[in-house]
Order: structure tokens, then sequence, then C-alpha cells
């Protein structure tokens, strides 16, 4: 259960109040949406909150605070290093892989940061939406084969997260299958959301590896891929910096889009409102993708920002170098903006992929859609009676306070003989 912390000592300097918030805890991982309204009553739109080891940070929970926070790069800033609490972080701590400085787009700031943002955007809009519904589509009949002729299945594994890694490796001019693309992703998956046992920070090395690899095969052997594009740009950037800003790219991309996707099939297929033309019905299953960004986005909290100089947010003293997580889904959820507490799924203004010059870059947000909606589309059209083979109170979420995806979605349709 998520605990309060009376007794904690904060370190000097450090945004900790008596009454932080750990943010761990079974309650918050399965029911997390209670866990946001309760720490809102408790501390309004900013709440001091303790991450792994009881490091203070600010969890900013408000949709007009957190949009607030990503327009004022000049008081919330992304570079990690400004943070006050460094001397406090040990050199395993699992949260590393996400606030450690690296030569990446991620924490860049001002020129710089347009000037790599501006590689990423154009080596993206190389990527022809229409191919890549094409390759997803194809890519979806060959998972389904696999599994189609038993009339059962589990869809987290099998489908909502091979889907996208093979799409994404594929713009990124990888295989798309292999060993060696199978562990990468599984090492993305570990250093972004690592369970019990996992090792983040080694993971993290592993994916840096397998990527300077690529690249130094690109610069070689350019081809009409993503990583070719970035190479040829005439920004200049060095193959380190390609290598940092492909993390982001491929990360961005692979998990929160299975999320995506799963967390969609689990709407369409539990909530009466979706299920008289759930089959093939594609105006549903555009609302769902929508709903679901709303109600269970993917990237549940992000951290960070960092406080370039004091001042006050939500009514709470900041401090220069303080740590503010962007509680995405709890702002996406603010009493604020749905006082009646309905979530128009018609709405797209939720900040499911961040806000301001830091938000996920153009035309990302339109390629994970073809990538979403092409796989939950393929899916139903290919086994139009799918239905879930467990109870929907049964489905548990990942122990995770930062991505918001299922442990497993298994499910029974009529075998297709093929």
């Amino acid at each position: 259960m998520t605990e309060s912390s009376p007794a904690h000592q904060a370190p000097p300097g450090c945004p900790a109040h008596t009454d932080a918030v750990r943010l761990a805890g079974l309650e918050y991982q399965q029911t997390p949406a209670q866990m946001y309204r309760a720490l809102r009553r408790e501390h309004g739109a900013v709440a001091p909150v303790l991450l792994d080891g009881d490091i203070p940070a600010w969890l900013v929970l408000g949709y007009s605070e957190v949009t607030y926070v990503t327009s004022h790069d000049e008081l919330f800033a992304r570079d990690s290093r400004r943070w006050n609490q460094w001397e406090n972080i040990p050199a395993d701590w699992p949260l590393l892989p996400y606030v450690g400085y690296q030569p990446s787009v991620l924490f860049t700031e001002g020129d710089e940061h347009r000037r790599r943002a501006g590689v990423i955007t154009q080596a993206l809009e190389g990527v022809d939406q229409f191919e890549l519904a094409h390759n997803c589509e194809l890519i979806a009949d060959r998972l389904i084969a696999a599994f189609a002729g038993s009339g059962q299945a589990e869809l987290m594994a099998g489908y909502a997260h091979a889907l996208p890694m093979r799409a994404v490796v594929q713009m990124c001019g990888m295989p798309t299958s292999g060993e060696d693309t199978r562990r990468l992703v599984e090492d993305l998956r570990i250093s972004l959301d690592a369970a019990e046992g996992d090792d983040p920070v080694a993971a993290y090395g592993r994916v840096g590896e397998r990527l300077r690899q690529l690249v130094k095969d690109k610069r070689e052997n350019p081809g009409p891929d993503v990583t070719s594009r970035m190479l040829l740009h005439p920004a200049g950037l060095t193959d380190e910096e390609i290598v940092q800003d492909l993390i982001s790219v491929i990360a961005a991309a692979q998990q929160p889009t299975a999320n995506w996707i799963c967390n969609t099939l689990r709407l369409l297929l539990t909530d009466e409102r979706f299920a008289v033309n759930v089959s093939g019905g594609r105006l549903s299953v555009g609302e769902a993708l929508n709903e679901a960004l709303w109600l269970d986005t993917p990237t549940q909290n992000f951290i960070g920002r960092w406080a370039v100089r004091d001042t006050q947010l939500g009514g709470r003293q900041i401090r220069a170098g303080d740590c503010l997580v962007l509680g995405l889904a709890a702002a996406n959820t603010d009493p604020q903006i749905w006082p009646d507490a309905h979530v128009g799924a018609e709405n797209a203004a939720h900040l499911s992929f961040s806000n301001g010059e830091h938000r996920c870059p153009y035309p990302a947000p339109l390629l994970a859609d073809v990538m979403a909606r092409t796989a939950v589309e393929t899916l139903l059209e290919r086994l139009p009676d799918l239905v879930l083979s467990v109870e929907p109170e049964t489905l548990t979420w990942r122990p995770s306070i930062w991505m918001r995806g299922l442990t497993a979605l298994p499910v029974r349709f009529t075998p297709v003989v093929q």
C-alpha cells in the first residue's frame, strides 16, 4: 500500500515535507486514479513525494500546472545536472536510466534542443504513413497467424508488444526479428520499466552498445530508414548523439505504443458501450484509442523537470534544483477540466504526448496512432468474435508508477484455419 512517511527526515535542501508520499505499493500500481484523487485532496495540484530510496521530488497533478511547467522551460528545464539531490543518489539507483544525464535530445535545452529535435522530426517525416500502415498490417497478419488456429491467445506479449517493436526497428533499419532485436527490446523494457530482479542500468548500457553498432553499420551503408536520415542530416550530429537520440525514439515508440494498443483492446472488450459494434467498428476503435489516452495513458508519470530557480507552483514553494515529476495520467483526469467526471472521447487535448517544446516530436504521435490503430483494427477484423477468456476484474496492471500496461490480456475466439 502507498505509505505516508511522517518520520522521514529529508536531506538538507530537499523539497520533501513530513507528509511526503512514497510512489510505491500495490494500491498505487493497480488503482492509480484513486491515489491521484487522494493526493489531490490532501495536497492540491502539486504533491510532495518520495521516489525509490526515499529521494524527494514533487508530483505535478493538475492539468493547468503540468501545462504551465512544460510551457516554461526558463523555469523548469530538462538538464538533470541541476538536481539538488545528486549527492544522495547511489550508482545503482533504478531510476538512473530516466534521470542520469546523457548527451540526448531529452536533456538538451534552447537552441541545442531545437537542433536535435529538428533532426528527429525530419527523419520521422520521411516515414510514409501509408507504407507504415501497410507494414503494420503485414506484421499483424503474421503475428495473428501464429495463434489464430488455437482459438486462444495472450495478446500482451504475443501481439501488442511484438507489433510496434517490429515496426519501430524496421523504421530504424534493423531486422524485424531475430535474437539481437529481441534482446534489444527486452533491454529497453528493463531500462524503462524494471521488474524485481532486473538491472535497469546494465540493460540501458546494452541498448547503447547495440545501437552504436547500428549507427556504425548505417554510416557505412545508409538506407531508406530513420537512422540513415539522421546520419545524413546537415546538422551533422555525432554518432554518439544519434545513438542517444535513437534510444529516445525507439523507447518512446515501442513500449508506450504497445501499452496503448493493449489498453485500448481492454476497453473495447470490457466496456459495454463498445460491445455492440466492436467488430470492425472503425469509429469505435478511434474513440477507444483516444479514451485510452485520457483514462489509461501509457506513460502515467514522466520524470522530469528541474527548477532553474526558486519559484512557486500550485501554492508550493519550489526550490532551485528540485525535481518535478509530470503526472500526465493525473492531469488527464483533473476534475478542473472534467468537472462532471465524464471524459469526452472526442476531445484530443490530453497530455499523453506531453506538452511544450519537449513534447513528443511531430510526427511521432501520428506514427504511433498509425501503429496502434492498425494493430487494433486488424486484430478485430481477423478475429471478429474475440472476447476475454477471464473475468475483466481479474486483469492486473504491471507494477509500475511510470507505465500503464496490463501484465497479460488473455482472449479466446473461434479458431481460424490457415
